[in-house]
C-alpha cells in the first residue's frame, strides 16, 4: 500500500508543476502577443505611432503666428515634444536643433512643442526659435499635446499627408538625430 501511496503522491506533484509552468507559459505568450502587437515596441506607446492619423487642432506659435493641422499637409513637417525638466529632452535638444536647420523647407516645416512652466521652458523655446515654429503649452493637455496623443518625452516625428485622404499621418516616428538630412 505505501508504493501506491508513493506513487500518487509523485503524480499528484508532477500535475501540479505542469500546472505551474503552464501558467507560466501562458503568461509568456499573453506578453509576447501584447509586444507584437505594438509593433514591436517594448515600452508603451508615448505619443502617435507610425500611419496614425494627427487630430485637428490650432493654436498660436511663441511669435504669434496661428498653427494647425492644416499647416502640416504640406509635405513632410518634423514634429517634436519636449519638456525641460526631461534630461533625455535636455541631450536630445542640441541634435534636434542642428537637424531641424537642415531638414527641408526650413523652418515652415518644422513645429516643436516645449511642455512646461514658462520660466523652466523659456531656454529651450529660444534655442528651438531660430530653426522651428515653437510652440509653448504648460501641460501635455494643451491643443498640440492632445493632438498627438503625448504622453511622454522626448518624441520626434515626421508628419505628411495621406495620399489616401490628405490628412496630416505621421510617416516616421524612429528620427536619428545623428544623420544628417539628405538635400533635396
Amino acid at each position: 500500500m505505501t508504493p501506491l501511496i508513493a506513487a500518487l503522491v509523485f503524480v499528484g506533484a508532477l500535475c501540479v508543476l505542469n500546472f505551474v509552468l503552464s501558467l507560466g507559459m501562458i503568461k509568456r505568450l499573453r506578453d509576447q502577443a501584447e509586444i507584437l502587437n505594438r509593433n514591436g515596441r517594448t515600452s508603451p506607446p508615448i505619443a502617435v505611432g507610425m500611419g496614425d492619423e494627427i487630430a485637428k487642432f490650432a493654436t498660436l506659435t511663441e511669435d504669434a503666428e496661428p498653427v494647425d493641422d492644416e499647416s502640416l499637409r504640406h509635405g513632410d513637417t518634423l514634429v517634436a515634444f519636449f519638456s525641460p525638466t526631461c534630461r533625455p529632452c535636455q541631450e536630445k535638444l542640441p541634435k534636434f536643433v542642428d537637424f531641424a536647420a537642415s531638414f527641408p523647407g526650413g523652418r515652415e516645416q518644422v513645429l516643436a512643442t516645449v511642455v512646461g512652466e514658462p520660466e523652466a521652458a523659456a531656454d529651450m523655446l529660444e534655442r528651438l526659435r531660430p530653426v522651428a515654429r515653437v510652440v509653448h503649452e504648460t501641460s501635455n493637455e494643451g491643443a498640440v499635446s492632445t493632438a498627438f496623443d503625448l504622453k511622454g518625452f522626448p518624441v520626434v516625428l515626421v508628419v505628411a499627408p495621406s495620399v489616401e485622404h490628405g490628412r496630416p499621418i505621421v510617416t516616421a516616428e524612429r528620427i536619428d538625430l545623428d544623420v544628417p538630412v539628405p538635400a533635396r
